[in-house]
Parts: C-alpha cells; structure tokens; sequence
C-alpha cells in the first residue's frame, strides 16, 4: 500500500518539469491527484495517461475563482484536499532592478507570492474537512540570497518564506502543516532552456563545479523529498524548509 493511498493530493504547475515529477511521484505511492496547470490540454493528456485516480483542472493561481473551482473539482471527484503543493511559479529573464518596470514586479509577485497565499486560503476549510493535511510551498536558494539582475524574482521567494511560516502558525492547531522545498538548480525547461529569446539558458551559464555536488539536480531528487515533507513520517515538522541544492547555499566546496 502506498504512503498516501485514499489521500487527494493538488499540484500547482502540474504540467511543468518538477510539477510532472511531483504528480506523477504521489500518483505512485496511492494519492488521487489533481494536476492543476493552466495549459488544459498537457494537464488532460496527463490525467488521462495516469488513470482514475488523476484529475485535471484549469487552474490560474492568480485567479480566486479558479481556486473556488479547482478545489470543488477535487472535493467531488477524490474527497476533501489533503495536501496541496504549491508548485507554480515564474522566473524572468536578468533584469537589473532599475529596469524591471512595474509590469514585471507585478507578474512575478502575483504568480510566486499571491498564488501561494490564494491557494492556501482556497484549501484550509478543504483540509479541516480531511481531518488535516499538509501544505507545502516552493521557495528558492534565491530566496535565501541576493542574486543580481533576478531582484524581483529573489523578493517573491523570500516572501513565500515568510508566508510558509505565518500559515504553519496560523494552521497548526487545525491539524494542517505548512512547510517549504527549498531546490536548487534542477535539469527542468525553465533551467535547461532559455527564458526569452536571445538570453542563455541558466543551464548555460551556471557552472555546479566549485560545489559539494557538482551537477544539476534531477526533478525526481526533489520529488522524493517532497513525498516525505507531505508524509506522517514528518508529522512533527511544520513551518520549516528543507534545502535541496547540492551544497550551493554553503558556496565553494574543499577540492582535493
């Protein structure tokens, strides 16, 4: 029996390359799962390649109603939410913060921060429901720094760090835990391909050598860690952030 057989599990940004490893990785140990992503058509392709068990809903982080609907789809269809994943996010091309006009601040923010905050408030009352849950959020090592020419991306992740730690104690006593991934550089699109036309992939331009762990990472690494995160084995952790970046944080490692 699989770790979250008879649970309902939503992913945000199901259809991207850590999304897809995180659907597919709660799909393998017995969750219903709703992949919930924007492009319809990925999301439907996906549900119908894992089954009965998988759900795809059209969902826009930004959008109140869309959450409203993600999270009735899901009631009906699996039962109540026990945990969401709040997986999408955006990254933009380097933007010195005296170039980055209001438009971009306000696309990044909305996405990376508001999304997150509008999906926990969307499954709170879903979660008390189930008994509990489990909310986990995705920062960044750049919300952990400052990066430059990615200010308004460093400025969403930080927040979301923040707000990971509010809802853990606004939450706690309902019986849902609120944490945080914290991945480094990992082989998905929006690493190995480039943001916008005429700029590098990140793939291309970041070096893992000088690290304790010199390669990228691989989306099933951080999947992994999430299927614990979200599991009773960590039923004792909550408002807290788990890092997976191959030592980057720590800067150069030791060579021999």
């Amino acid at each position: 029996m699989g770790r979250f057989e008879g649970r309902t599990v939503l992913v945000t940004g199901a259809t991207g390359g850590m999304g897809r490893s995180h659907v597919e990785a709660f799909h393998r140990e017995g969750a219903a799962v709703v992949i919930a992503a924007r492009d319809e058509t990925a999301g439907l392709a996906m549900a119908d390649q894992l089954g009965q068990r998988a759900l795809a809903v059209r969902l826009d982080v930004t959008d109140e109603e869309h959450w409203t609907a993600a999270v009735e789809a899901a009631e009906q269809r699996f039962g109540p939410v026990s945990v969401l994943v709040a997986n999408a996010g955006v990254q933009h091309p380097p933007t010195l913060l005296e170039d980055a006009d209001r438009r971009l601040w306000d696309m990044v923010t909305a996405v990376n921060v508001t999304g997150t905050a509008l999906g926990i408030r969307a499954v709170a009352p879903s979660m008390r429901r189930a008994g509990g849950g489990v909310i986990v959020t995705v920062a960044s090592t750049m919300g952990h720094v400052g990066t430059a020419a990615f200010g308004p991306y460093v400025a969403a992740k930080w927040a979301v760090r923040g707000l990971t730690r509010t809802a853990a104690l606004e939450l706690g006593r309902d019986g849902i835990r609120v944490v945080s991934l914290t991945p480094g550089v990992v082989a998905t699109p929006l690493i190995t391909e480039p943001l916008a036309d005429g700029v590098p992939a990140i793939a291309e331009v970041f070096d893992p050598e000088p690290f304790a762990v010199p390669r990228l990472g691989e989306p099933d690494e951080i999947s992994r860690a999430l299927l614990f995160l979200a599991s009773p084995d960590a039923a004792f952790v909550t408002g807290s952030e788990l890092v997976i970046d191959g030592g980057l944080l720590l800067g150069p490692a030791r060579h021999t």
